[in-house]
């Protein structure tokens, strides 16, 4: 019987081993992928910006989101990213005002504003799309998060499809590509919107906000 266990135990470890093996591996070709196609309209996740100035991360992904409006892959851009404490701006207004100055149309602009990670943007934003019958997007972030966000846009019914920032100064490197393998390997089994409250306990109990 502990002969059993124990093969039954070592059997277990490499079903696990060579599953977050090839997650990582999933996650490496995505972040070299470029998926974008025609589509409704292109989503910006967000990244930091600094009293309404875009921080490089987001630079580089809005300007690529505006590559695309101009190569006519989706008319409409929806930004998306809140307002940390103590911020005048949001993530979104941020984008939304770079964007103009840089000749992209308000008209052609959505914002939203309350989301605090990728989950809680994508749902919020698959809302009011899938409310004017758009599913098909182009989603734009860093290389290393475009499995994730593909996978989170699935779960909250689009039919999403990463075009990712090539010029985002925040390279691929292993702890980026490893971080997002567990994220992503977690996600898939226990769904990515039990992730963010199984983050956010882990981060309570770390004591970081």
């Amino acid at each position: 019987m502990i002969r059993r266990l124990l093969k039954l135990g070592i059997l277990l470890v490499a079903v696990a081993a060579l599953y977050v093996v090839v997650t990582f591996v999933q996650v490496w070709q995505a972040s070299r992928r470029d998926s974008a196609r025609p589509a409704q309209a292109i989503i910006v996740l967000g990244a930091a910006q600094y009293n309404g100035r875009p921080s490089p991360v987001l630079k580089a992904r809005l300007d690529h989101a505006a590559a695309l409006y101009e190569a006519k892959i989706a008319p409409v851009i929806v930004l998306t990213g809140g307002r940390a404490p103590g911020d005048r701006f949001t993530e979104a207004s941020a984008g939304a005002g770079y964007l103009t100055r840089a000749g992209v149309p308000s008209s052609a602009l959505q914002l939203e504003s309350q989301g605090r990670n990728s989950w809680q943007s994508l749902a919020a934003a698959a809302r009011f799309l899938r409310a004017e019958h758009i599913t098909k997007v182009v989603l734009v972030s860093s290389p290393y998060h475009s499995l994730r966000v593909e996978r989170i846009a699935d779960e909250v019914g689009l039919d999403g499809h990463a075009s990712p920032a090539k010029d985002a100064p925040d390279k691929v490197t292993v702890a980026h590509l490893t971080h997002e393998t567990v994220a992503v390997a977690v996600g898939r089994i226990i769904g990515f919107r039990h992730l963010v409250d199984l983050d956010a306990k882990v981060r309570q109990a770390a004591g970081v906000r």
